[in-house]
């Protein structure tokens, strides 16, 4: 059975100090989209979430996005005092391909030696394993400059990339504010007959809650940043049973079952 706080709100489990899954969030300080993404993902179960935030200057480029990289053991340190959690994300899906997935693990540790680290991006290779997935189209909201990175790294983590579209946005807030309509056309326009799943980058993309209406409209899994980052999250948490059907395929899937 689910683990559901009995006595208080969902609203209230998030925060209670005896929660029995704790997770860290550092978000971005222009980030407008992750935290509440993630609290949705976790309605209805005993958890509580912590968020910290570090500094970030748009526009969105692989520059900038590199100058979090000395910033993320002082922000992790904050959650120290939280202790013990269950795990903590970092929610930047480029900063983490330019800054690199284990550079990121490594500074974070640094504060929170005995939690593990959730990426958007090592999430998302662990959805597709999960999902017996090799072949992916993807959708981001950034540049071209932005994005080339990301499907590099995708394709290095020996992926087939068969179509990659970006939307050309260079302030994370803008990419917040996109509308449902235009995330749902622009993934359904990104998708390829001969791929087996669809990415959606960028945890600033309010893509989450329009996950089920692109899995209808293409009839394949679609994978977020910020759905893959909630699923490794919550299985890391014990969470095995917790399955919100609205976030697509991924969520039927748990990390006992795979590694068995």
């Amino acid at each position: 059975m689910a683990r559901v706080a009995l006595s208080v709100s969902p609203e209230a489990a998030r925060f209670s100090p005896t929660a029995t899954t704790r997770f860290g969030l550092i978000a971005l300080a222009t980030d407008m989209t992750s935290e509440r993404d993630l609290y949705r993902q976790t309605e209805g179960s005993d958890v509580a979430i912590h968020v910290t935030r570090l500094a970030f200057e748009n526009p969105t480029t692989p520059e900038n996005l590199r100058q979090m990289a000395p910033r993320l053991t002082d922000a992790a340190g904050l959650l120290a005092p939280l202790l013990p959690l269950s795990a903590v994300c970092y929610s930047c899906t480029a900063a983490t391909v330019v800054i690199g997935d284990d550079a990121v693990r490594r500074s974070i540790q640094k504060a929170l030696p005995d939690v593990p680290v959730v990426t958007p991006t090592a999430a998302a290779m662990t959805a597709f394993q999960a999902l017996g997935v090799q072949r992916i189209a993807v959708l981001t909201p950034y540049t071209i400059a932005t994005s080339e990175p990301m499907a590099a790294f995708f394709s290095g983590q020996g992926l087939d990339v068969v179509n990659f579209d970006c939307l050309g946005v260079e302030d994370d807030r803008d990419m917040a504010r996109l509308s449902r309509e235009t995330i749902v056309n622009a993934a359904v326009a990104a998708d390829r007959e001969d791929a087996e799943a669809l990415f959606i980058s960028c945890t600033a993309l309010p893509a989450l809650t329009a996950v089920g209406e692109i899995e209808s409209r293409i009839g394949k899994p679609v994978v977020t940043s910020n759905q893959a980052a909630g699923w490794l999250l919550t299985r890391l948490g014990g969470l095995t049973d917790h399955h919100p059907t609205e976030f697509g395929k991924l969520y039927s899937l748990d990390l006992a079952r795979e590694k068995a």
